[in-house]
């Protein structure tokens, strides 16, 4: 059971095979006070999963997730406007900010919960102001955080990274399936070789990160 309704998360969440279905969370996403980043998108993901499982079977495994752009001390979330998605893309330009991605597996037989962080650190081209306007013109920013989603093929917006791409659009894939089988549940391709042809990367991180070695 996935708790998103997010067409990038199901979309990485096929690359493994598995016999899945949506159920969509509705959870309040205002940071508390002094939260980290960390604690906050797992918090999230947890929330979340637990949000879905009140409404389904007990043979369910439940998977929910939580993204968060960090620049400095900011969470940036989905921009409000077109005026605050040029702010977020000027502010990110040329820089390198963290993605955070919070998961949060909850077996309902047992009541067992995992819990996985993915840090990627994504640096951002230098892009023009008038990038930017032909970019937002197109819709793509207002439902991302940052503003900008890193597979956009026309904007473009990362250059030279060296982590967990997928965690960037929203569902870390080995750090999914590590966790997945902890419960003893395998994907049903190769998951990894899959999740770089989809987009086109060579993953730097990915044989480390299901040893164990890493978060992000």
């Amino acid at each position: 059971m996935l708790a998103s309704g997010s067409p990038r998360r199901r979309q990485l969440l096929e690359l493994g095979n598995w016999d899945y279905t949506v159920a969509i969370s509705n959870v309040d996403e205002t940071r508390k006070d002094g939260e980290t980043p960390a604690d906050y998108v797992t918090r999230l993901a947890i929330e979340k999963a637990q949000a879905v499982a009140k409404r389904v079977a007990l043979h369910h495994i439940v998977i929910a997730a939580d993204t968060a752009v960090i620049d400095g001390p900011q969470i940036l979330g989905k921009p409000r406007d077109r005026q605050d998605a040029e702010r977020m893309l000027q502010q990110l330009r040329g820089r390198t900010h963290q993605v955070y991605t919070g998961l949060a597996l909850l077996r309902l037989q047992d009541d067992r919960l995992l819990t996985e962080l993915c840090i990627t650190d994504v640096p951002m081209r230098p892009y023009s102001d008038e990038e930017i306007g032909i970019y937002i013109d197109s819709g793509d920013p207002m439902d991302k955080a940052g503003a900008y989603a890193i597979q956009h093929l026309q904007f473009r917006p990362v250059e030279a990274l060296h982590g967990c791409r997928a965690s960037v659009m929203g569902l870390p894939m080995c750090h999914l399936v590590r966790a997945l089988q902890k419960f003893d549940v395998h994907p049903q391709a190769d998951v990894p070789a899959a999740c770089q042809a989809l987009l086109n990367y060579e993953c730097p991180v990915s044989s480390a990160i299901l040893r164990g070695e890493m978060v992000g």
